[in-house]
């Protein structure tokens, strides 16, 4: 006979959120078998940073998305450099260089090869290396060096 626990863990979804406010994370998600929780809040540092950094790398590769207010720009072009993006695996900060004196991982127009540095990302004080999933030439980088970064969010186009 088994007992099915019901209702979501209030505590756990506290301590989360106090993981979030300690950490400065916007999104935090945990899996402990079938449960799976996300806490998330909105971060007003996100959306004015990533606007203006992801506006100028769009215009090249696709002009129409650019006009919309800024905010719109990263949403509406996603989509057109997809296959080419290599996208966040993770919530955190991005760096270009493994320190602020160092030479960037990578430059525009740069042939990288797979598996690769490409970037650091620094989620909850571990610094995270993301490799090249493909050889290529970098067509644009889409994110400022220490930008809080998101899930998902399209970080550098290599074709």
């Amino acid at each position: 006979m088994s007992i099915k626990k019901t209702g979501v863990d209030q505590q756990l979804v506290r301590d989360l959120a106090g993981i979030l406010n300690d950490t400065n994370l916007t999104e935090i998600e945990v899996e402990l078998g079938d449960l799976k929780v996300r806490v998330s809040r909105q971060a007003a540092a996100v959306h004015a940073v990533a606007a203006p950094v992801a506006a100028p790398a769009f215009v090249n590769s696709t002009p129409q998305p650019a006009s919309p207010a800024p905010a719109a720009a990263p949403a509406g072009a996603a989509p057109d450099v997809s296959k080419n993006a290599v996208p966040s695996p993770m919530v955190g900060t991005a760096y270009m260089a493994p320190s602020p004196d160092a030479k960037p991982f990578i430059e525009v127009g740069q042939a990288v090869k797979e598996g690769q540095t490409l970037l650091i990302i620094e989620a909850m004080k571990t610094m995270n290396q993301i490799p090249s999933p493909r050889s290529g030439t970098v067509t644009a980088i889409l994110f400022e060096d220490a930008q809080p970064v998101e899930y998902g969010m399209p970080l550098v186009v290599i074709e």
